[in-house]
């Protein structure tokens, strides 16, 4: 089997996204093929014998083959026609915006492409925070409470301190802060306004446990262990962007049997009706003896290879369960019958 992994994009996280692509080279047992989407949006052909992170900032990805998405998959051009790009299934590694956003999941839907990744609605959802919050609370998962506000807005605003303040679509930890008093909030909510229009405020409960659980779906449910990340104050950046590289199982988290499965039939009820086709990771709390969703991560960091006992069987294992559209018939009889009614 050949797995295309197609990564990079106009994202902030596209950096992310090429570290995660050469993880995944150490992981997966298929042939790899990779398909570069660069800050312009141009596709490219990386060989594999030769990625490595220093092509792309160097810019020497530039004299690899360029690509052109068109119906049925991605084509090169040859001295006298195009050839197409050989390979199984897709694998979206974008990270952010352009892959997680549901942009190029419109793209594959649209050409045809088979592709393990978010849909376009679970793309859209699980991208912005305030909807990941509203659709939990409608499949009965908790969430912490939350304020928007958006930048035109005045920030004359009362909170009971600390907060976390994130950028509503956004992840990897960019830009977000914790403020522990009203004369730090300008500052963080600058910095989060940098990335988006609008902002997620949470209340920063300082301890509190928190756990990530990976799966998919195929004629059943492959569940990751749970892992409960290392973590200081909050997982920021730096210690997000070293998970995008990891390629070693992790150690599993120290629950009872009772509370993994509480956080599996979290995880159903999130995934069930939109994350089909995907393999998605689940940041979740615990407080109080109560699960909360945190994030929904529809491409997480090197597709969180690092919690699953067998990745390689759970990718193939996917790839034969991918959604299908209708088929639409090709006919125009109600034109041909309006037409013939008007004696045309």
């Amino acid at each position: 089997m050949k797995i295309g992994i197609l990564f990079g994009a106009s994202s902030f996280e596209h950096e992310i996204s090429v570290v995660s692509a050469i993880a995944l080279k150490k992981v997966l047992t298929a042939e790899i093929v990779y398909i570069f989407c660069d800050y312009d949006r141009n596709f490219y052909h990386i060989p594999t014998d030769k990625i490595n992170s220093k092509r792309f900032s160097s810019g020497e990805y530039k004299k690899d083959k360029k690509l052109e998405l068109k119906n049925g998959g991605f084509f090169q051009k040859t001295l006298m026609s195009e050839k197409k790009l050989d390979f199984d299934v897709t694998l979206n590694v974008i990270h952010g915006k352009d892959g997680e956003d549901g942009k190029i999941a419109s793209l594959l839907d649209f050409f045809g492409v088979p592709y393990i990744g978010p849909r376009v609605e679970a793309s859209a959802i699980s991208y912005n925070k305030l909807f990941t919050k509203m659709y939990a609370k409608e499949f009965g998962v908790n969430t912490l409470d939350y304020k928007t506000l958006e930048k035109s807005s005045s920030r004359d605003i009362e909170l009971e301190y600390p907060v976390i303040i994130k950028p509503t679509r956004l992840g990897s930890s960019i830009g977000i802060s914790i403020v522990k008093s009203q004369k730090e909030l300008d500052y963080a909510l600058d910095v989060a306004f940098e990335f988006d229009t609008q902002v997620i405020i949470e209340p920063f409960i300082d301890g509190i446990k928190e756990y990530n659980l990976a799966g998919c779906k195929t004629d059943k449910y492959n569940f990751s262990i749970v892992e409960e990340p290392q973590k200081e104050e909050f997982l920021d950046f730096d210690k997000k962007y070293l998970d995008f590289s990891r390629t070693k199982r992790v150690n599993e988290a120290e629950l009872s049997n009772e509370v993994v499965k509480k956080l599996q039939e979290a995880f159903i009820k999130l995934y069930e009706p939109l994350f089909a086709g995907a393999l998605i990771r689940c940041d979740f709390f615990i407080l109080n003896n109560e699960i909360y969703i945190n994030e929904i991560n529809p491409v997480p960091g090197s597709m969180a290879n690092y919690l699953f006992d067998d990745f390689n069987t759970c990718i193939l294992d996917l790839s034969k369960f991918l959604p299908t559209s209708v088929n639409v018939n090709k006919e125009y009889k109600y034109i041909n019958s309006i037409q013939a009614a008007k004696g045309k």
